[in-house]
């Protein structure tokens, strides 16, 4: 296995696109990366810091209000291809959501009809992203990448609907 972490990786693959300030990698990691893997502004920006430390980004142009631009390096391109090719080991899944809604014992009942609502309501909207993704993707990886997002979408309402049922 590669010594990078998956954030530091998705920050460097979002770097081969070219330069980024901290607030720019965060923008363009949502956009790419979607509701399959979350990177935080304080992941960012932590992470920053510690791949310069590497050698894998360099500083680039100052930009307004103090942003910093962030460019890969050979280093970083070497580190990141050997991130790609290494084994990912387990996949692991966190959703704050989930895990409220599998310990919904604790919770009165109308707390937990109020929780399973605002779940539905949150992954039928998940559900339907998903959906215009799908329809809106031009390249396979990208489909196949909008394609993921509506399974989970529906494995989540299906696991909400039988605990919400039980």
């Amino acid at each position: 296995m590669s010594d990078l972490n998956a954030t530091a990786a998705a920050l460097l693959g979002l770097l081969h696109d070219g330069p980024a300030t901290g607030g720019e990698l965060v923008a363009a990691a949502e956009e790419r990366f979607g509701t399959f893997f979350s990177v935080t502004r304080s992941q960012v920006y932590r992470e920053l810091p510690a791949l310069h430390k590497e050698g894998y980004v360099r500083l680039g142009k100052q930009g307004p209000r103090s942003s910093q631009q962030y460019v890969i390096t050979a280093a970083g391109k070497k580190a990141f291809k050997g991130w790609l090719t290494s084994d990912s080991g387990p996949d692991h899944l966190r959703s704050p959501l989930i895990l409220r809604v599998v310990n919904a014992g604790v919770l009165t009942p109308k707390q937990r009809a109020n929780l399973f609502d605002a779940a539905k309501e949150t992954y039928s909207a998940e559900l339907n992203d998903a959906r215009a993704a799908v329809r809106a993707a031009t390249d396979p990886v990208e489909k196949a990448v909008a394609e993921f997002g509506q399974a989970h979408a529906r494995a989540a309402l299906k696991l909400v609907d039988a605990l919400s049922s039980s």
